[in-house]
C-alpha cells in the first residue's frame, strides 16, 4: 500500500492548495531575504539570509519535484536555524529569539502540514509530519503566550545592604508634611512617608475623583502634559502645559480657582508645576520683614513661569495676580536674551524652586544656530519680582542686576535645580553649548559649563565648583534630571553630604555637594575621536561612573539587532552595519552615524525616587538610538528641514547652522514598521542600593498595548519594556508608583522586588510623576497622577485623578 501512495504522485485538493501557499509565501521570504542577506553580506554582516534564501527555493523545489527529500530538507533547514539563533543569541532569550525563529517555524508548519495531506508520500512520513506539524503548532501558541510574561528581568536580593544610610533631610521621613516641591520636598527624592497604602490593600484603589483641568486638546502646539500638581494643606495646585492654573480642593477635585495667563508659543509646551511661597514660613526673613509686609493679599503666592517666558505671582487662595510683583504681578523673562522669536527661541521649561525668598527656574533655548538666545540662569525676589541676581557663563563674575544684554548662545539649565538649605547652594544640570551636533568653534565659556553639574552660592550666584559629565558635547547629551541630595558613603567610607546626577548616557554620578568631587569613583576613559566632522575637535577621553551601575548602555553589534520578523531584523541589520558605530561617544560626521543612546536617553528629565529608610534609589530610562548625519548647504538642497525641536524632526535635517554645516539628518534607528532596531526591552525600571551600589531589581516597563508597528495599537499587554518619560514616587510602605509608560496606566511595584501589584486603567496615557499625600481634613491617602497623554501619542486628554481606598463602612 505504502508502494502504490508513493508511485501515485497525485495531491488531494487539500495537498495542492496547501503547497501553492506554501510554495509563494516561501519564494516570497526567499527573494526577500536573498536581496536582503546580499546586502548584509556586502558590508560584512552575516551569511544566514542568503544560505537560507537559496535554501528555500531549493525547498520548494524538492516539495515538488521529491515530496519525500522536501520534508528531510525542511527539517533540516529549521533544524539549523534553531542551531543558529540560539549559538547568535547566546541561549534562551526570548525577545531575541522571536524574530529570528517565528517565520521559518510558520514556514515549517506549512510545508510539515504539505507532506502530512500529501497521498504521494509513505504514510509513515505523513504520520510523522502531522505529530510534528501539531508540535510546532503547540510551540508557536506557546511562544504568543510567553509574550505576555516579564522577559529580560534581574533580580538580585544580595545587594541590600544590610546598613541603610541616613535621610538627607531630617524632616523628609515625617508624615503630614505637604508636597512643596514638584518632588515633594528639597532634596528632590520624591518619597513620600505614608503607609495607608500598601502592599496588602493596594489592589483595593479606586478613583475617588477626577478633575478635567481644560486644557487645549486640538490645534497646533497643544504640548505635553508633565504636570506634577504640589499640595499645600487641604489645597493641590496645578498648571496645564499652557499654563492654566487652578487651585483644587485636595478630598473632592473641584476646582476653586483657575487663572489663565492665555500663553503661547510653539515648541517644548509644557508645564512640569508651580512654585509656592509663604511670608509667614521664610528663615530668610526676620520677624521684622515679616511683619513689615501688611497686606492681606498674596502673603502665600503661587509662582509661574509661563512658555511665553513671563514669571507671575498669584495670590494662592485667590488666584489674583500679585499687585506688588513686577508689574501688575508679571516680570518679562526675555529682556537682555536676544531674540527669542516671541518666545520660540526661549522659554522657561522647569519649575520656579522657592530658595527663601528667591526662585530660580531653567529655561530652555532653541540649540540649533551660534545665534540663540542667551542660557543665563537668573534668580528673582518672590516679593516684587526684582532680579536678585543672573548667572551668565559668558560673563560668570560680572553678571547683575539690570544687565541689558546677556550672552548668546551659552550653555542652558532647563532641568529643574536643587536646593540645598543647609550649605546655601543651589545645583543646576546644564545643556551643551549652541548648536549641539557641531562645536568646531565652541569658545571656553561653553566648553567649561557645558554639560555640567555646578553648584551657585543661592544668595549671590557665584560659581562654588563644576563637575563636568561630558567633554566637548557633539551629542546632546545634555543633564535633563534634577540633582538630588541625598548621603552616601565615599571612597573612604565616610557619610557626606551626596548629589546624584543621572545622564542620558545611563551613567549616574554621584558628587560630593561641598566639593563637587566624585563620592563614587569617576574615570576618564579614552573614547574614539575619527573619523570626525569637519574643523572638528573632540575630546580623546570621558569621564565614567565606574562605581555606580550603568543603565541601559550597551555595545551594540549586528546580533543584537531586532525586529517583530526576520524581515524588519534583516532590514535592522542593514542599517546597523551601514552605519558608522564604535559605541558611546562615537564621532559626529558627514556620513551616516548611529547615536546610541541618543538624544532622549538613557534617562530623562523624570529623574529618581529614593525610599529614605531602605537607601533604595528607583530609575525608568529610555533605550533608543538615532542615525545622524551633518549636513553641508550643498547636501542639503531639496531636503525638507524642519525647525521643531519635538516630536517632528525625526525623519528631517535639524538646523545646526554653525562653521560648513547647515543641519544634521536625524532618523529614528528603527525598522520600516517603525519599531526600534536594538532588541527590547526598549525602556525599563531599576532598583540601586546606594549603599552597595548594586542593582537590586530590573524590570522591562510598559507594554504594546496602546501602540505597536507603524504606531498601530496591538491591544496585546506584552511587556516588552517600552521608553518611559517621567518618573517614579516611592512610598514608605514599600510600593513604587509609575505611569511614565507607553501604555495607557498608572502602576503599583513592589520596591523590594519590582514585581507588579496593581495597575489603574487610564483614560490616556500620562507623562507625569505622580504625586501621593494625606489629606489634611481625612486623613486619606491619595495617590493622584495627571493624565494628558503619553509622550508622542496622539491620544491627549486633560484629566487629572486621584486614588484613594474606599470609607470603612
Amino acid at each position: 500500500m505504502d508502494i502504490k501512495e508513493q508511485g501515485s504522485g497525485r495531491r488531494s485538493g487539500l495537498s495542492f492548495v496547501l503547497s501553492i501557499i506554501f510554495a509563494l509565501l516561501t519564494l516570497a521570504t526567499a527573494i526577500a531575504i536573498i536581496i536582503g542577506g546580499g546586502k548584509l553580506i556586502s558590508l560584512g554582516g552575516s551569511a544566514y539570509y542568503l544560505i537560507a534564501g537559496i535554501a528555500y527555493i531549493v525547498l520548494v523545489v524538492l516539495y515538488f519535484k521529491k515530496p519525500a527529500a522536501g520534508f528531510i530538507f525542511s527539517c533540516l533547514i529549521f533544524a539549523l536555524t534553531i542551531i543558529w539563533s540560539l549559538v547568535e543569541v547566546g541561549g534562551l532569550i526570548y525577545w531575541d529569539l522571536l524574530p529570528r525563529l517565528v517565520v521559518p517555524a510558520l514556514l515549517f508548519l506549512l510545508s510539515l502540514l504539505v507532506t502530512a495531506t500529501d497521498k504521494g508520500v509513505l504514510s509513515s512520513q505523513r504520520r510523522l509530519s502531522g505529530g510534528l506539524s501539531l508540535v510546532v503548532f503547540v510551540a508557536l501558541i506557546a511562544t504568543f503566550i510567553g509574550g505576555f510574561f516579564p522577559h529580560n528581568t534581574l533580580y538580585n536580593p544580595e545587594a541590600v545592604s544590610a546598613e541603610p544610610l541616613q535621610p538627607t533631610d531630617s524632616d523628609a521621613s515625617k508624615a503630614g508634611q505637604d508636597w512643596r516641591y514638584i518632588s515633594r520636598n528639597a532634596s528632590g527624592t520624591r518619597f513620600v512617608p505614608l503607609d495607608q497604602v500598601n502592599a496588602d490593600n493596594v489592589k483595593d484603589l479606586q478613583v475617588a475623583w477626577t478633575y478635567h483641568t481644560g486644557r487645549r486638546l486640538t490645534g497646533n502646539a497643544t504640548g505635553v502634559d508633565e504636570n506634577t500638581p504640589i499640595q499645600i494643606g487641604s489645597v493641590l495646585y496645578t498648571c496645564t502645559p499652557e499654563n492654566l492654573i487652578a487651585a483644587v480642593d485636595a478630598d473632592t477635585g473641584k476646582p476653586i480657582w483657575k487663572f489663565d495667563p492665555h500663553a503661547r508659543t510653539y515648541e517644548h509646551v509644557t508645564c512640569r508645576s508651580v512654585g509656592y511661597y509663604d511670608y509667614d514660613s521664610d528663615e530668610t526673613l526676620s520677624a521684622e520683614q515679616k511683619a513689615a509686609y501688611t497686606d492681606t493679599a498674596c502673603r502665600q503666592r503661587i509662582i509661574v513661569s509661563t512658555v511665553d517666558a513671563r514669571l507671575i505671582a498669584l495670590d494662592a487662595h485667590t488666584g489674583e495676580l500679585c499687585p506688588n510683583f513686577g508689574q501688575n504681578g508679571m516680570v518679562n523673562l526675555q529682556q537682555g536674551m536676544g531674540d527669542t522669536a516671541d518666545s520660540r527661541r526661549y522659554h522657561p521649561t522647569s519649575v520656579p524652586v522657592i530658595m527663601g525668598h528667591l526662585t530660580v527656574f531653567g529655561s530652555w533655548v532653541r540649540d540649533i544656530t551660534e545665534d540663540e538666545p542667551s542660557g543665563v540662569l537668573r534668580a528673582y525676589d518672590v516679593r516684587d519680582g526684582s532680579l536678585a541676581w543672573a548667572w551668565d557663563v559668558g560673563n560668570v563674575e560680572g553678571a547683575k542686576q539690570g544687565d541689558a544684554h546677556y550672552t548668546l548662545s551659552t550653555p542652558n539649565v532647563w532641568a529643574i535645580p536643587t536646593y540645598d538649605k543647609d550649605l546655601g547652594l543651589v545645583y543646576v544640570s546644564t545643556g551643551n553649548g549652541p548648536p549641539d551636533y557641531w562645536g568646531g568653534n565652541r569658545n571656553a565659556a561653553k566648553e567649561k559649563y557645558g554639560s555640567s553639574v555646578i553648584a551657585l552660592d543661592v544668595n549671590t550666584g557665584k560659581t562654588r565648583w563644576v563637575f563636568q559629565t561630558v567633554h566637548h558635547d557633539i551629542w546632546d547629551y545634555d543633564l535633563p534630571s534634577q540633582p538630588v541630595m541625598y548621603n552616601m558613603k565615599n571612597e573612604q567610607g565616610e557619610v557626606v553630604p551626596a548629589l546624584i546626577q543621572t545622564s542620558k548616557m545611563g551613567e549616574i554620578f554621584v558628587l560630593d555637594r561641598r566639593t563637587g568631587k566624585p563620592v563614587s569613583k569617576v574615570e576618564e576613559k579614552p573614547v574614539p575621536t575619527s573619523p570626525a566632522a569637519q574643523e572638528e575637535h573632540l575630546s580623546p577621553t570621558q569621564p565614567f561612573s565606574v562605581d555606580m551601575p550603568t543603565i541601559g548602555l550597551e555595545q551594540l553589534n549586528e546580533k543584537k539587532m531586532w525586529g517583530v520578523s526576520m524581515f524588519d531584523q534583516l532590514y535592522c541589520r542593514i542599517l546597523f552595519k551601514s552605519a558608522l558605530y564604535s559605541g558611546i561617544f562615537q564621532p559626529n560626521s558627514e556620513k551616516t552615524y548611529l547615536e546610541f543612546p541618543a538624544t532622549m536617553g538613557g534617562m530623562n528629565w523624570g529623574g529618581v525616587s529614593i525610599d529614605e529608610t531602605s537607601g533604595i534609589l528607583y530609575v525608568n530610562d529610555i533605550r533608543l538610538g538615532m542615525l545622524m548625519a551633518l549636513k553641508s548647504k550643498e547636501e542639503a538642497k531639496g531636503q525638507k528641514i524642519s525647525l521643531n525641536e519635538v516630536p517632528q524632526w525625526a525623519g528631517t535635517i535639524r538646523p545646526q547652522i554653525s562653521g560648513p554645516y547647515v543641519g544634521v539628518r536625524m532618523d529614528n534607528f528603527a525598522s520600516f514598521l517603525q519599531v526600534p532596531c536594538q532588541h527590547p526591552p526598549f525602556g525599563t525600571m531599576t532598583a540601586i542600593d546606594l549603599h552597595s551600589k548594586k542593582i537590586v531589581w530590573q524590570v522591562p516597563m510598559g507594554t504594546v498595548e496602546d501602540t505597536g508597528p507603524l504606531g498601530v495599537k496591538t491591544h496585546l499587554p506584552m511587556p516588552v519594556g517600552m521608553p518611559t518619560l517621567g518618573g517614579p514616587t516611592t512610598t514608605k510602605s514599600g510600593l513604587v508608583f509609575f505611569a511614565g509608560s507607553q501604555d495607557n496606566y498608572l502602576r503599583a511595584l513592589d520596591s523590594k522586588t519590582g514585581k507588579e501589584v496593581w495597575k489603574a486603567r487610564l483614560p490616556v496615557g500620562a507623562t507625569a510623576s505622580p504625586l501621593i499625600y494625606q489629606s489634611a481634613k481625612t486623613g486619606k491617602e491619595y495617590i493622584v497622577i495627571s493624565a494628558g497623554g503619553a509622550a508622542h501619542s496622539p491620544d491627549v486628554g486633560d484629566y487629572l485623578i486621584a486614588y484613594a481606598l474606599p470609607d470603612k463602612a
